[in-house]
């Protein structure tokens, strides 16, 4: 629930939040998540890895299209992967796997069916890897045009499913944004005040994630709203805790077994900086590969829980703390709501 406190802590913040997304949900609250079966109670979310993927498919924009793989053959290989997430204790999963790289909604849902995890996607578009997978029409389109597509996966559904996306996905090289990027990010903003789904950004370096944060402020779109992805690969930490200090969501994902020390070290770095309720963390992992002979080297999704938690709770992280980061900030950064500044 929103208390009094919280009020009073977002207000000094200059944010504003509102509990009505978009017109088409009257009386709707900012305390539930869309998930690819359909809305369900934020707290209901539970432990949740914010960025991982189930296909993806590296071809092109100019070259992606029906029938470049057997959704038969994807679902019996992911399948057993998220069985033992679940069976680990996760209850959540966002899959970030973006249009025109790979999304299928409908092979999610048919997963999350099958395997009882809550599973999120997405609409947005990929700036990211020199703009590989951005579509011809996003460059003559207007980001209110392009904004336009994917409100309307929002309130009908992305097709043929007519499953809803639950965030945004976008992406971004690194450094000062370029043009497509730019455009991208304020389409972005623009779906967000429309839809109160949270951005999603796949980020270079720090420099372009600051250029995501101002450019969102121009849009009136709070910095809350906003998910500095990949934030790990950014060395230096101080850009770390002023992302966090605008209100920012900090990322730090691909951990696996052989990151775990670095990535012990972020989140320490981030508790004693006193920002940690801003911190989320994930693996960015799965990848089916499309073109690969049998998806190729499908990568499991339990070393979070296994060995990472384990390895947080051998520092100085509490059980609170550990709850901070896989249920508090994955429920606070996905509630549906639009985090708008005066």
């Amino acid at each position: 629930m929103m208390t009094r406190r919280n009020f009073l802590k977002l207000a000094a913040l200059g944010l504003r939040i509102s509990n009505s997304p978009h017109p088409s949900w009257p009386g709707q609250r900012a305390q539930q998540v869309m998930t690819v079966r359909g809305p369900i109670p934020l707290r209901s979310l539970g432990r949740t890895l914010v960025h991982e993927h189930v296909l993806v498919d590296f071809i092109g924009a100019d070259r992606i299209g029906p029938g470049r793989y057997d959704p038969q053959e994807v679902f019996r290989t992911a399948l057993p992967y998220l069985q033992q997430l679940k069976a680990v204790g996760c209850d959540a999963l966002v899959d970030c796997t973006p249009a025109f790289l790979g999304r299928d909604s409908e092979l999610l849902r048919r997963l999350s069916l099958a395997c009882g995890l809550n599973i999120i996607t997405n609409t947005g578009l990929y700036g990211a890897a020199q703009d590989k997978y951005v579509p011809h029409f996003a460059y003559s389109e207007t980001a209110e045009q392009l904004s336009a597509r994917w409100v309307k996966e929002f309130e009908e559904g992305i097709p043929p499913s007519g499953i809803k996306p639950g965030i945004i996905k976008i992406g971004v090289n690194s450094g000062p944004l370029s043009e497509i990027d730019a455009k991208l990010v304020v389409a972005a903003a623009i779906t967000h005040r429309r839809t109160g789904l949270t951005i999603a950004s796949h980020t270079g370096d720090g420099t372009a994630a600051l250029a995501q944060i101002a450019l969102l402020k121009e849009q009136r779109v709070h910095a809350s709203a906003f998910i500095w992805v990949h934030a790990q690969n950014e060395p230096d930490a101080s850009v770390h805790r002023r992302a966090a200090e605008f209100g920012a969501r900090v990322e730090f994902d691909g951990i696996g077994p052989k990151s775990i020390e670095r990535h012990v070290d972020l989140v320490l770095a981030m508790k004693r900086s006193g920002h940690l309720d801003h911190v989320l963390i994930s693996q960015d992992a799965g990848w089916y590969h499309v073109g690969e002979s049998g998806g190729g080297n499908y990568r499991g999704y339990t070393t979070l829980f296994t060995e990472f938690l384990p390895a947080l709770r051998k520092a100085e992280l509490t059980e609170n703390d550990i709850r901070t980061l896989i249920v508090g900030n994955p429920q606070r950064t996905l509630s549906l709501g639009v985090k708008s500044t005066p």
